[in-house]
C-alpha cells in the first residue's frame, strides 16, 4: 500500500514539472527578432548617447567638430549675427568696427578676440576655445588658429552666394542642433529673394558702386555685391567688370557712360574710420555728372547700409537685411 501511494506521489510532481515547462515555452516570445531587440535595448535609466563629433569640409581643409562646443570664437561678422539671432552664446569675437546692429552683444561677457585681421593669438590660447569659425578676413591665420582648437572656414562664394550661405548656415544649425530654425530662415530669405528678381526682370541695368572718402570703385557680378545681380536678378550695366576684391577704380564720367537705371552705393568711409569720414557717399556722387545718369532722374540711387553690406553679410540677420533693403528700394 505505501509503495502505490509513493508512486502515485511521483507521477503526480512528475505531471506538475512537465506543465510548469510547458507554460514557460508558451510564454516565450516566438520571433528571434523581438528577442535581439529585448537583448539589445538600453537598460532602464542608461542614456543613449548621440554622436559627439563630425567632419565638415570647408574651403580651407576637413575639420573635426564638436558636438554642441561650449566655448565659440567668431571672427566673422555675419555669423556672430546668426548665433546671436540663434541664441547661441560666444565666448570671443573681434571688437574693432563691431556693426551697430549686434553692438548689443559686445559687452564684458565676450572677450576681445583681436582685429578682424590680426587675433589674439595669446588671449586664445589662454581661452581654450572648443570651436573657432574665421571668413576670408583670417583665412591667412587658419593653420595657426587650427592649432589653438578646431577651426573651420565660412565665408560667403561670391560667385554662387545663396548657395554658400545656405550651405554655412545648415553646417551652424548641425553644430548647433538648430537644423529646424535655420530651414525656416532659409525657406524665407530664399522665397523673398525670388520675389525680388521677378519684379525687376524688365527694371534695367544697375551698378553697384563703393564709395571712400572721395574715390569710388565699381563692383559686378560674382564680387562681393554681386547678390544684386546673381540672386537680386538686376542685369548689370557693365558686364566685363573684373572681379577683385577692392573693385574696380572708376570716375564719374564711366558711371555716366553706363548710364545705368539703378545705382546701389555702399559707403565704406561710413564704418571704417580711415580719413576723412565727413566726406559721405552722397557727398561724393551727387555731383553735375551724377545728376545726368537715368539712376539719378528717376530716384534710384539706393544707399546701401555698410554695416550689413561691408562688415558683415553671409548672416542670417545681415542678408535678411539686404534683401529688406532692396525690396523696399524697388517698392517705392
Amino acid at each position: 500500500m505505501k509503495k502505490s501511494i509513493l508512486l502515485l506521489l511521483s507521477i503526480f510532481v512528475v505531471a506538475i514539472l512537465l506543465t510548469a515547462c510547458g507554460g514557460n515555452e508558451a510564454n516565450t516570445p516566438a520571433n528571434s527578432d523581438n528577442n535581439a531587440d529585448l537583448i539589445n535595448a538600453p537598460e532602464p535609466g542608461v542614456e543613449v548617447v548621440e554622436e559627439a563629433e563630425f567632419t565638415i569640409e570647408h574651403q580651407l581643409g576637413t575639420t573635426v567638430v564638436p558636438k554642441n562646443p561650449e566655448k565659440v570664437v567668431v571672427f566673422d561678422y555675419g555669423i556672430i549675427d546668426s548665433l546671436d539671432k540663434l541664441q547661441i552664446p560666444m565666448v570671443a569675437m573681434p571688437k574693432s568696427n563691431v556693426p551697430p546692429y549686434i553692438q548689443h552683444i559686445n559687452n564684458d561677457t565676450i572677450a576681445n578676440a583681436g582685429t578682424l585681421q590680426e587675433p589674439d593669438f595669446e588671449m586664445l590660447a589662454n581661452l581654450g576655445p572648443d570651436l573657432i569659425i574665421i571668413s576670408a578676413r583670417q583665412s591667412a591665420h587658419y593653420e595657426e588658429l587650427s592649432k589653438l582648437a578646431p577651426t573651420i572656414f565660412m565665408g560667403v562664394d561670391n560667385a554662387a552666394y545663396l548657395e554658400s550661405f545656405s550651405k554655412n548656415m545648415r553646417t551652424l544649425g548641425k553644430i548647433f542642433d538648430k537644423e529646424a530654425d535655420i530651414e525656416q530662415e532659409l525657406a524665407r530669405i530664399t522665397s523673398e529673394l525670388a520675389d525680388i528678381k521677378q519684379k525687376v526682370a524688365n527694371e534695367g541695368e544697375a551698378l553697384i558702386i563703393l564709395t571712400n572718402n572721395g574715390n569710388i570703385s565699381a563692383y559686378g557680378s560674382g564680387s562681393r555685391f554681386g547678390i544684386i545681380h546673381g540672386e537680386m536678378g538686376f542685369a548689370a550695366a557693365d558686364e566685363n567688370i573684373e572681379v577683385a576684391t577692392h573693385g574696380a577704380n572708376v570716375s564719374f564720367e564711366y558711371i555716366l557712360e553706363e548710364n545705368p537705371d539703378y545705382l546701389f552705393v555702399v559707403d565704406r568711409g561710413a564704418v571704417v574710420t580711415t580719413g576723412d569720414a565727413a566726406n559721405s557717399g552722397k557727398d561724393t556722387l551727387e555731383n553735375d555728372i551724377i545728376k545726368r545718369t537715368s539712376a539719378y532722374k528717376n530716384g534710384n540711387i539706393i544707399y546701401l547700409d555698410p554695416s550689413y553690406w561691408y562688415l558683415s553679410g553671409g548672416g542670417l540677420v545681415s542678408v535678411s537685411s539686404m534683401v529688406d533693403e532692396i525690396t523696399a528700394a524697388i517698392a517705392k
